[in-house]
This record gives C-alpha cells, sequence and structure tokens, in this order.
C-alpha cells in the first residue's frame, strides 16, 4: 500500500496521526512536518489522509478492547434543540460508553433492541 511513494511510511503515518488525533489544518501539519525537516505540501498530506485514513482505522478497530461481559442501561431524559428526546445509554463496569441511542418516545421496544445488541 505504501509502495511507489515519494515519502517514508512513518512520515505519512505521522501526519495522518496529527490530523486524526488533534484535527489540525493541513497547513498546520505541514508546518509541524517542516520544522522536523521534512517538505511536503498540504495538498499531499491531504490526499494522503483520504487514502489512510480507512485503514488506520481497521487497524485501531482491531486492536480495540472489548467490552466486558457485564454493563448496564443507563435512560436519561434530555433536551435536543428545544426538545425533550430520551437518551439510552450502554455503560461497562469501568464507565465506558458502549452505546447510545437518542430516541423522542420511552418505549420497551428500544431497550430490548438495544439489550439484544452485541457489543463488541
Amino acid at each position: 500500500m505504501f509502495k511507489g511513494l515519494c515519502f517514508p511510511k512513518v512520515i505519512i503515518l505521522q501526519a495522518v496521526y496529527f490530523k486524526l488525533r488533534f484535527s489540525l489544518s493541513y497547513g498546520d501539519i505541514e508546518e509541524l512536518l517542516s520544522v522536523r525537516g521534512v517538505k511536503v505540501d498540504h495538498a499531499t498530506i491531504q490526499r494522503w489522509v483520504f487514502k489512510f485514513t480507512p485503514l488506520v482505522e481497521q487497524q485501531f478497530r482491531k486492536r480495540k478492547k472489548s467490552v466486558g461481559k457485564r454493563w448496564r442501561l443507563d435512560e436519561t431524559y434530555i433536551k435536543v434543540k428545544g426538545e425533550w428526546k430520551y437518551l439510552y445509554r450502554a455503560v461497562d463496569k469501568e464507565g465506558k460508553n458502549c452505546r447510545f441511542f437518542v430516541n423522542q418516545m420511552r418505549t420497551t421496544h428500544i431497550r430490548t433492541k438495544i439489550f439484544n445488541k452485541s457489543y463488541r
């Protein structure tokens, strides 16, 4: 996937990491790399981000820790754009969000739908 490119894999992944992790502009990333001695145009960085983001995301998903077997469903009532809605959150025993769902109505169907989902 990295064959035929003018820059090493490490530089490309570093630029993509800066964009995904810190939400910097392409010009800012160009400046950061130039400080490190790498001359690259911001348009090239943009192409790298578009091309390699799915690859990086796939690797992150593989390494993501699975959710524990014990989790609970948290339900609350929140206001979204002036309208009251129900927020359902599945939370594991460490307090991490597994999944969330916002719905206009409070129904048992939604709660059972969330419970029947398999969480990974």
